[in-house]
């Protein structure tokens, strides 16, 4: 079977990391080009060491590479604000683009949620961020069982794992991932923060989510959520739940402390969930699993469209 060839466009963690996975896991996809705009940037030789063409002048020096013609998807894992650049300069070309960044130009994606529902029409598709990736999934089952009227997402990483372009995107990643948690975990309204934890030795990535629902069977929402989390381990083995799944009923007496969309119902429980996501240690070490989920959502969501969409359109550019 002939493999698609990508491109992956940034060369700090996400990027290095992603490089790593497609050369080391995927059946169907292989590294044609790795696009950084700093020469001395440790993706960039590393990708040089493995064999991987590269080149320090952005999505410019990726098109004027010899084989851009045979590119058949990239991945841009840099900034919102680069991306919104660089999806502009690769419109006029016949790329499947999958946007590690939170620009949310295109369709978001949760591959455990909705990936099979994804039109293979769509050339800019968007990994949300690495919290919505982890907890949009949790959101969903709920919602699966019961009207969800409020969510709230907290994700904690590592320092040490966030890069500048994650730095540079703070405000896009609450906006982004908010935005995730309505329109795909299916939360009436959502909410997100994110915490870059300096401590040493770093911890691993933990996340929490909060809804707020009205009467439903605890027992199946708890169900819901464990085959979840199973769902997504297939594709990010080191996913997990911490504890087990918190119902606590609200008091009659006692307020809650947030605006609830317009016509929801009354909420009476709340719904606690604590995961935890271990990394596979292909780039950084274990504890930055803020990088594996994001890759590997990438890497499954790049490997389901092509085996749907073929490759006959790939590496056919105007």
């Amino acid at each position: 079977m002939k493999k698609t060839k990508v491109a992956v466009i940034g060369s700090g963690n996400i990027g290095t990391d992603l490089m790593i996975k497609v050369l080391r896991l995927s059946d169907t996809l292989e590294m044609g080009a790795m696009v950084g705009i700093d020469p001395d940037s440790d993706g960039l030789a590393r990708a040089a060491r493995l064999g991987v063409p590269t080149t320090h002048e952005g999505v410019d020096g990726l098109i004027a590479m010899e084989g851009f013609d045979e590119i058949g998807i990239v991945f841009d894992a840099t900034s919102a604000t680069a991306h919104r650049a660089n999806a502009e300069k690769l419109a006029p070309y016949d790329l499947l683009l999958v946007d590690l960044t939170p620009a949310a130009i295109g369709p978001y994606v949760v591959p455990s949620v909705n990936l099979d529902q994804l039109s293979t029409t769509e050339r800019n598709v968007n990994m949300v961020t690495c919290g919505g990736q982890a907890t949009i999934p949790i959101v969903a089952a709920i919602a699966a069982v019961t009207e969800v009227p409020y969510a709230e997402i907290v994700a904690s990483i590592s320092s040490r794992s966030a890069g500048p372009g994650t730095r540079a995107n703070i405000d896009e990643f609450t906006e982004t991932t908010a935005a995730a948690i309505e329109q795909v975990g299916g939360a009436r309204r959502g909410k997100a923060v994110i915490i870059l934890n300096p401590a040493e030795p770093p911890l691993i990535m933990r996340d929490t989510v909060l809804a707020l629902i009205g009467d439903a069977d605890h027992d199946t929402i708890r169900s819901s959520v464990e085959d979840m989390v199973k769902k997504v381990a297939e594709y990010v083995p080191g996913y997990r739940l911490k504890h087990e799944v918190q119902l606590t009923a609200i008091p009659d007496g006692e307020p809650v402390h947030t605006l609830l969309p317009e016509g929801s119902g009354p909420v009476t429980t709340k719904v606690t969930v604590f995961l935890e996501v271990e990394g596979a240690a292909h780039y950084l070490p274990a504890y930055a699993g803020n990088l594996d989920i994001m890759t590997s959502a990438a890497l499954r969501t790049a490997e389901s469209l092509t085996s749907r969409i073929g490759t006959e359109s790939a590496g056919v550019h105007s």
